[in-house]
């Protein structure tokens, strides 16, 4: 079953079912054994094994009735007759039925399809944190709503986290005061959760990595319109997208924006301080429009005026299709259809921290597009403060912007003027830029996900590395499986896992690469007789050890390959250290 992954979460099977199931399937063969006397046929008395492929379809479909979602997937992968079994409408109506019992289809696609992807959805949907604080690093689990079609979005606020489902209704996750199985009151997050809208969009807050200044959550949503007047020639009621504003504390809505029918939006973004917000509208044509509020005033009970206006990217640029926009407090990056990034910076100093200089920075102009120069299409990106993270379509990272504190994970401190490639990392699940450090969310070897990260270590946002690391590093997080986006905030950090098997592949085959010059090849020769010359400066094996360890972590190795020889030499050192047999 392409597009599946191989291990799944949970799941189960009830054996004692299965096993009175093939007992009775038995006693039956056993019962018509004598029967072949009447036939005239010779019987020695010696049982002919039976293969189970060699059942009838519908015994089959009753013994992979009583098997979990997992162990489906699992026998689906071991032949082609199970996975023309495994694959059928039927199996997969019932698994849905299990995972998903309030789902109805989609009259007017596939049965099949519909059944297999909800199922999916919902049985590896899930959202896990992890708090940087105290010595125990553990993982745990949001409460997850019995009422969502799967995960889209997620956004952890101040206090508390939404989380958007597939069916367009929008969840409020709080954080609240629980009882725990010893009796003590303890404080617990995403423990509850009510449902704040439906036919939502998509939905934004302050793009800032610290939750504390997201007081508001902007929702994108398709509303009807009320009143005799607003109904079509045929008398259907009309609809229009609206921008409703929530305070993010209490799920209030104090807010609410209404456009014209004839417009259409499918994204929603922020950019600015909150006594000058800039909403950036993304609609299905792919131009962007833009309105500018005061949160300061929100809270008042008045009327407000806001004037709706084309971004000056669709305006200049009036060819290109935009497919994604990505935004900070000062700044907002495009990424078009074709691949191509366009970038806005509004102030001088993370301009001069992405470029290295302030020779085109315009103030006048602050909303004139500059482009970004890559030899590939770009298919995913993330925008931090001063520095951001690109990932092309043959899964090659690139990085650019301010490294002081070594978040671009080029093994430097040394800032970056344009796109630096990341060598020792490709096609990453998830890609995420926070203030002074990036995280990226990897596959393993056997489907499974890690995380690794580069920056600052400080406040324990990089668990294992509180030094930081001017390279990724593994982080001592453990990731579940089918994790598909990460972010982070000061005090936590968020996985959303959710499958969906519609989602076509993200990278595809790079190119034949040419081998690279002699310089480069130069500088890693001189690097390793460098290491090489601190090894032998080392008086004892456990500080060359040691010290050996250091130096692969900051190789710029794969990731696999680093993880190999880490495992190596702790096996060398324990039989070192270990008692003498």
């Amino acid at each position: 079953m392409s597009g599946v992954p191989q291990i799944l979460q949970g799941g189960g099977t009830p054996k004692g079912d299965v096993l009175i199931f093939l007992q009775q399937l038995k006693r039956k063969r056993e019962q018509s054994e004598p029967a072949l006397e009447s036939t005239g046929k010779k019987w020695d008395g010696k049982k002919e094994p039976v293969s189970i492929q060699s059942l009838p379809p519908e015994l089959l479909d009753g013994i992979i009735a009583f098997l979990g979602l997992d162990d489906v997937v699992s026998l689906g992968q071991t032949s082609r007759c199970f996975r023309e079994l495994c694959h059928s409408e039927g199996v997969w109506r019932r698994l849905c039925s299990k995972v998903a019992p309030r789902y109805s289809p989609d009259p007017h696609s596939p049965e099949e399809a519909h059944w297999r992807r909800e199922a999916l959805l919902n049985y590896t949907k899930g959202l896990f944190f992890q708090t940087f604080g105290g010595r125990k690093r553990l993982l745990s689990r949001a409460v997850a709503p019995h009422l969502s079609h799967g995960y889209r979005k997620f956004l952890p606020t101040k206090d508390h986290v939404f989380i958007l489902d597939h069916n367009g209704t929008l969840f409020f996750l709080k954080n609240a005061l629980v009882s725990s199985p010893l009796g003590q009151i303890q404080w617990k997050r995403a423990c509850r959760y009510v449902v704040l809208c439906r036919h939502a969009k998509d939905f934004a807050t302050d793009p800032r990595s610290d939750t504390a200044y997201r007081k508001y959550l902007y929702v994108l949503a398709r509303r009807e319109l009320a009143g005799v007047s607003a109904r079509g020639p045929d008398g259907v009621a009309l609809r229009c997208d609206c921008v409703e504003v929530y305070l993010q504390s209490s799920g209030q809505r104090v807010f609410k924006m209404t456009f014209h029918s004839s417009m259409r939006f499918r994204d929603i973004r922020l950019v600015g301080h909150e006594s000058e917000r800039a909403l950036l509208l993304l609609t299905d044509e792919g131009k962007v429009y833009s309105l500018t509020v005061n949160e300061t005033q929100l809270d008042q009970p008045r009327s407000y005026t806001v004037q709706l206006s084309m971004r000056k990217i669709t305006k200049c640029l009036p060819h290109l299709c935009i497919k994604q926009v990505h935004s900070n407090q000062s700044s907002v990056l495009y990424v078009t259809d074709a691949g191509g990034v366009y970038f806005e910076v509004h102030t001088a100093g993370v301009y001069r921290d992405l470029f290295g200089t302030l020779h085109a920075f315009d103030p006048v102009d602050l909303q004139m597009p500059l482009t970004l120069p890559l030899p590939s299409k770009v298919v995913s990106c993330s925008l931090g403060f001063n520095h951001l993270g690109l990932v092309d379509e043959f899964g090659r990272i690139f990085m650019q912007g301010n490294n002081r504190y070594g978040q671009l994970g080029t093994g430097d401190k040394i800032d970056r003027g344009e796109p630096t490639q990341v060598p020792y990392l490709r096609q990453p699940v998830s890609l995420w830029c926070g203030l002074n450090h990036s995280l990226v969310l990897l596959e393993t070897l056997n489907s499974g996900r890690e995380v690794q990260g580069c920056g600052c270590g400080a406040g324990g946002r990089l668990p294992g590395w509180p030094k930081g690391s001017a390279t990724f590093v593994r982080l001592q997080i453990q990731a579940p499986h089918c994790v598909c986006s990460l972010c982070s905030t000061r005090d936590c950090l968020y996985m959303m896992s959710c499958h969906d098997i519609d989602l076509p592949p993200a990278f595809r085959t790079p190119p034949l690469q040419r081998s690279r010059g002699g310089q480069a090849e130069g500088e890693e020769a001189g690097l390793c007789r460098s290491f090489l010359m601190e090894l032998r400066s080392c008086t004892t094996v456990p500080q060359q050890l040691d010290r050996l360890k250091d130096i692969v972590n900051h190789m710029t190795l794969p990731s696999f390959q680093r993880d190999f020889l880490c495992e190596a030499l702790n096996t060398i050192q324990s039989t070192r250290e270990g008692p003498p047999v």
